[in-house]
């Protein structure tokens, strides 16, 4: 039995400009009509989340967002994009807690696995870092306390 998970590929992937103008010109000829599909703002929203663009990614969240607030039988497959989303924006407090949603109702979900993975080691990660600068921060703040104390005992 294979210990790898399928990878979470859109966690990587983006899509071209011309394959999300595409998805972009549609939305808003909906919202020009003042008629736009819950497929069309899904659509777009994926394509949000997919750009490497921060912008475009906040964006696409803030879409799902309003899919999954106002449309209970999507919500399901909001939460899988809305946890890759934050995960993409590095917001993995919120990346988790969606992703554990949706391990909640589908707990063999093997890219829920994978995208579960990759936040929790990309959160471990980051909080090494984290703790690696704030401790030099710390060694540097001492070490120059320590050089104004004997300044200061010289005088």
């Amino acid at each position: 039995m294979p210990t790898e998970l399928p990878y979470a590929a859109d966690a990587e992937d983006s899509l071209s400009y011309d394959e999300l103008q595409v998805l972009r010109l549609q939305y808003q000829k909906e919202v020009s009509q003042s008629h736009i599909t819950v497929q069309t703002k899904f659509n777009y929203a994926w394509g949000l989340i997919k750009s490497p663009k921060r912008e475009h990614q906040v964006e696409g969240v803030g879409l799902l967002q309003d899919i999954y607030r106002n449309e209970a039988v999507r919500r399901r497959e909001c939460l899988y994009y809305l946890a890759l989303g934050y995960y993409k924006m590095g917001n993995y407090e919120e990346a988790k807690s969606f992703v554990d949603r949706l391990l909640e109702k589908e707990p063999t979900n093997l890219q829920a696995q994978s995208l579960n993975n990759l936040i929790e080691d990309k959160a471990t990660r980051d909080g090494y870092i984290g703790m690696a600068i704030a401790g030099g921060a710390a060694a540097v703040g001492a070490l120059l306390l320590t050089s104004l104390v004997r300044r200061a005992v010289r005088k």
